[in-house]
């Protein structure tokens, strides 16, 4: 009897922590990390981008949205976390490269496996969005028959990623599938609400709906005290003390 309890106990301390999925579920993990973080550096900056994401993350959960508001509510929520300051060219690093880095260190991050997890459980609608022309970059290149089927080349290789257990791969081409969606939303090149790309921005609502909790549960439970690089505009002083001008209060 002792024994099956110590097992259960021992079992029960092995297990992966879950996917934190509402937005009180995460401030509730995120409480113990924050207070051990310093008040100035890269853990302030840290505290900050957590406390955007969920403040974006949190208007999904309050208002009736259609698939373009929770997508791009959703992008803004990543933007928070991936975003970093090139301070030679005193403006953002590129989306692109700054959320590839980022991926990459969240996956070395994701010692419970998450990411790995939501991926293969949601692996239909992975290759979905691999499959679809509109969402190739590549495709609008050049739109044509021959484009679109060139541009599913991702799809086929999807495949042989999963058997290697190539979760980088996979989670880069997804995300550049859900990158384009919120390009054609955020720049002017989608009707709002249009039935043309419904099925799509649907995919990719949902894919990223899985993914960016999954990134605040790593970076909670793994990647508080990181650095993730500066961060774009922080909240500044009004009127700064001489004791203190370099401070920065948080964002209430």
């Amino acid at each position: 009897m002792r024994e099956n309890q110590e097992l259960d106990r021992q079992q029960e301390a092995n297990r992966p922590a879950p996917i934190l999925k509402t937005v009180e579920e995460l401030r509730r993990a995120w409480k113990p990390y924050k207070e051990k973080l310093s008040d100035t550096g890269f853990e302030r900056d840290t505290a900050i981008r957590v406390h955007r994401a969920f403040s974006w993350l949190e208007q999904i959960e309050q208002r009736k949205t259609t698939d373009d508001h929770r997508l791009i509510l959703l992008w803004i929520s990543f933007n928070t976390l991936y975003g970093t300051w090139d301070p030679k060219e005193q403006a953002p690093v590129s989306d692109s490269t700054s959320w590839n880095k980022f991926l990459k260190k969240i996956l070395k991050l994701d010692q419970d496996q998450l990411l790995s997890e939501v991926l293969t459980q949601h692996r239909r609608l992975v290759m979905a969005l691999l499959q679809d022309e509109y969402l190739s970059r590549y495709f609008w290149q050049d739109p044509t028959p021959k484009r679109a089927g060139q541009s599913r080349k991702a799809m086929h290789e999807a495949k042989t990623w999963y058997l290697q257990k190539k979760w980088g791969m996979i989670l880069n081409r997804v995300m550049e599938r859900i990158y384009l969606a919120r390009c054609q939303l955020v720049r002017g090149a989608s009707t709002y609400g249009s039935q043309l790309n419904r099925d799509a921005l649907r995919r990719c609502t949902k894919m990223l709906a899985q993914l960016q909790p999954g990134f605040l549960s790593i970076l909670i439970t793994h990647g508080a005290h990181e650095n993730w690089g500066l961060m774009c505009y922080p909240p500044l002083n009004q009127e700064p003390k001489p004791s203190s001008e370099n401070s920065q209060p948080l964002e209430e």
